[in-house]
This record gives C-alpha cells, sequence and structure tokens, in this order.
C-alpha cells in the first residue's frame, strides 16, 4: 500500500455508536442534496454528477470507519455495476482494497484474546500495520523459521454487528439501487446467511482446502495451504503468495498469451465448481485473486462460498442453453421455479418479465453460446449495462409488487458478473467449456 495510510484506534462497536454514524452519514447525504438543489437553482443546467461524487465519498468513508457488512454491501454493489452511478462504481470499488486498517494494538489485543500471546511472540517477524485492509478483516504479514505467512484478522465486532447493520443499510441501499422494499428484503436475508458465514473463520478454513483439493488439477491456479495452529474463529494463518493483483499486473504490460493463460485458469476454476462442486467462490472481485509473475492465479480468500441447490442450477442454466427449444409449458415452470413470475402476476406482467429475464439470460449467457469468447469486447458489457439501466428504469419493474427472481441467483448472478468483469480487466480471451448437456 503506498503512502501512509492514517490507521484506525477503534471501531464503532455497539449498536448505539454505529447507528449514530450511519444517522450521521444519512445527514451528510441529505444536506449534499439540499447543497445540489440550490445550485441547480443557480444553474438549471447542471447534473447530478457532482452530487453523486459527494454523495459517494461522504458515505463510503463512513462505511470503511464502520467496516463490516456495511462496507461488504458497498463491495457488492460496485461489483453490480450496472446498478449505481458511475461515481458510486468508482468510490466503492475502493472498498475491495483500501479500507482504514486498524491500529496495531487491537491487532494484539486479538492475538492475547485467541492464543494468550502477542503476535511478536508467536512469529519471528510480524508487520505492525497491515498490508491489506478490506471489509471484515486485515492481513499482515508474518515470518517464522524462514517461511513467509499471511495473517488475517477479523475486526473486533463485526461479526456480532452483521444482522443490526444491514438493517441500518437497507435505507441507503433502497435509494441508490432503485429496488423496491420487497424484493430488497428478499436479497438481503441471503446477503445476511453469507455474511455471516463469512465471518466463521473455522468454516472458511474447511471449504478453503475442501475446494482447493478439488480443484488441484487444474492448470496455473495456486492455493495457500492453512495453519490450525495459527488460526482461530477470528484469525486465518495461510501461505503467503507473492505476486500483483490483477490491475497492478495489467499495468506490467503482460503478453496476450499471458493474459489468456491467466484468464482461462479463472474460467476452468469456476467451471469446475459450479458445474462439478455446485458449490462456488462467489466474491469473484479483484482483491481476492494474486496473478505470479510466471502467470499462475493464486485464489486467496474463500470466506464468501454458495452452494448451487439442484433444482436451481438445472433451471438457471436451461434457460442459458443457447437454442432456448423449450416449449411454452416448460419455459413457464423454469420461470415459476426461479420465482421470475408468480401467481400473483397479471398477465401483462407475465409476459412482460418472461421476456426480460428472456434477454437478460441469453445476453449473460452469450460466452457459453460460442467455443471461445473474447472478453476484452467493451461492446458486449456496454450492452449489459444499457440492458441493466433501460430494465431499472422502466415502468413494469417499478411498479412490481414482489421481489423478482430466486434469492439464489443473487449470489449466482454476482458471481458471473463478477468473473466477466475480471475477465474484462484481463482483456483474455477464453475458452468457454461448458458441460455436455449444454453445449
Amino acid at each position: 500500500m503506498s503512502g501512509k495510510v492514517k490507521e484506525q484506534e477503534a471501531i464503532p462497536v455497539s449498536k448505539v455508536q454505529r447507528a449514530a454514524k450511519f444517522i450521521s452519514t444519512g445527514a451528510k447525504v441529505g444536506g449534499n442534496y439540499v447543497k445540489h438543489y440550490a445550485k441547480k437553482m443557480v444553474n438549471p443546467s447542471m447534473n447530478k454528477e457532482e452530487l453523486h461524487q459527494n454523495n459517494a465519498t461522504d458515505i463510503y468513508n463512513s462505511l470503511s470507519e464502520l467496516k463490516g457488512s456495511a462496507l461488504k454491501v458497498a463491495q457488492m454493489m460496485s461489483m453490480d455495476k450496472n446498478l449505481l452511478p458511475r461515481a458510486y462504481q468508482d468510490k466503492f470499488t475502493m472498498a475491495q482494497y483500501s479500507a482504514p486498517p486498524l491500529s496495531f494494538p487491537l491487532v494484539v489485543k486479538t492475538f492475547q484474546k485467541y492464543f494468550g500471546k502477542t503476535p511478536e511472540s508467536l512469529f519471528d517477524t510480524f508487520t505492525r500495520s497491515a498490508v491489506n485492509a478490506a471489509s471484515i478483516g486485515q492481513v499482515h504479514q508474518a515470518t517464522k523459521n524462514g517461511k513467509t505467512f499471511a495473517v488475517k484478522i477479523q475486526y473486533p465486532g463485526v461479526a456480532d454487528s452483521v444482522s443490526s447493520d444491514l438493517k441500518l443499510v437497507r435505507p441507503f441501499a433502497l435509494r441508490l439501487l432503485n429496488m423496491n422494499e420487497r424484493e430488497l428484503d428478499h436479497y438481503m436475508e441471503e446477503v445476511e446467511e453469507r455474511l455471516i458465514e463469512e465471518t466463521d473463520y473455522h468454516l472458511e478454513v474447511e471449504r478453503s482446502r475442501e475446494i482447493s483439493q478439488a480443484c488441484a488439477h487444474i492448470p496455473n491456479l495456486k492455493f495457500p495451504s492453512y495453519y490450525d495452529e495459527f488460526s482461530s474463529e477470528r484469525i486465518i494463518t495461510m501461505d503467503w503468495i507473492a505476486g500483483k493483483h490483477i490491475k497492478e499486473w495489467m499495468e506490467t504490460n503482460p503478453s496476450q498469451k499471458l493474459k489468456n493463460q491467466v484468464g482461462q485458469a479463472l474460467w476452468d476454476f469456476y467451471h469446475h465448481q459450479v458445474h462439478n462442486l455446485k458449490q462456488v467462490h462467489a466474491d469473484p472481485h479483484p482483491g481476492n485473486f494474486i496473478v505470479q509473475e510466471d502467470g499462475t492465479l493464486g485464489i486467496i480468500d474463500f470466506g464468501c462460498v454458495k452452494v448451487i441447490p439442484e433444482d436451481f442450477y438445472q433451471g438457471y442454466f436451461a434457460l442459458i442453453k443457447k437454442e432456448l427449444v423449450v416449449n411454452e409449458v416448460e419455459l413457464n415452470q423454469i420461470f415459476y421455479g426461479l420465482d421470475f413470475i408468480s401467481d400473483k402476476d397479471t398477465e401483462e406482467e407475465k409476459i412482460y418479465f418472461k421476456g426480460v429475464f428472456k434477454e437478460m439470460i441469453s445476453l449473460l449467457g452469450k460466452p457459453f453460446h460460442v467455443d471461445r469468447f473474447d472478453f476484452a469486447d467493451d461492446r458486449y458489457f456496454e450492452q449489459i449495462f444499457q440492458l441493466g439501466d433501460r430494465i431499472s428504469n422502466d415502468r413494469m419493474f417499478k411498479k412490481s409488487r414482489q421481489a423478482r427472481g430466486s434469492r439464489h441467483g443473487l449470489y449466482i448472478n454476482r458471481t458471473y458478473f463478477g468473473l466477466y468483469n475480471l475477465l474484462n480487466q484481463l482483456q483474455a480471451e477464453v475458452d468457454t467449456t461448458k458441460p455436455e448437456w449444454l453445449k
């Protein structure tokens, strides 16, 4: 991390402190709106760009002090890029790398609590400053007996504040995401489940080992080993994987051959998880991957894993097939099964939503419809953004009285969006393998 980042001495832990932080942010955002409309009276042609910029900065700054679920939701919003004005995307994407780290005394306190020892007495060396600070924890580098480790420490209070934080995030999410309340609650439940799992470091180590072993045969991937004797429910110690995040790596101007190699490893990793393991690393943001010098891709974070129910899997991928030759009856079954339409819908709504979801899924399915796909094609991503914009501003969507789409779809869509975004960043062209039945 460049420059000296201001460290944080404490995290607002109590519900009252955290709520106060949200309320003061709400007041700032409200103030930004007032300022915006005052300026607009003087200059009617002014657009909302500056307003978005100010709001994004204020919201991001306070979320990054609160850490935890609040910051995680900001990360998720930045991945679903078509949901937010660009100013928010740029700011919230930072949530993936650069929350202000915690000061060293707080780190020592966590070690004392779980090991009865300071980090310096457990390891030969231990960096006083975090080398990386994200939403739920921060990473320090340590060495022992000539070996280098990454030690991830969870922020105090994060695990206990998931549910109350998500309630506090709701009003921001409603305003920013343009969703109706039913839809948001439907998703928040799923987000809460995943986040509670993500604060359970024992579970993370177990899943990391399980998925790493199951994917060990895939070329050009590297997984760290995990060390139980230096791990606990709030601390994980694993191998240090040297290398660069995708963005930094791309700045070194790698060859197209190497970019395709990294991209292929990424596609193969997700293919195997989704279609064979039916559980997937559902957090494909750039901070979770490290590219090594030889173009091997290191996978360093398994906090968020989504288990894919069989019936959801069948329906979802049936819609991705290129020639959607299923008859109307079967198609209706799939749409009902995936909660895209329901008996509460009028005929007009059924026709509208079936049309929208067909269009959306066939667009998302494009890479599956060919043997090889060039993710450097920005026009493809523009199409996705435009469709997202068009739908979220559509009258039918806005007045819909219910949530659309199975809650399982939230993380699966997010996984594919995230994967496509990473492949786009890599400017990679890959063989888009798929299971036999999807061909």
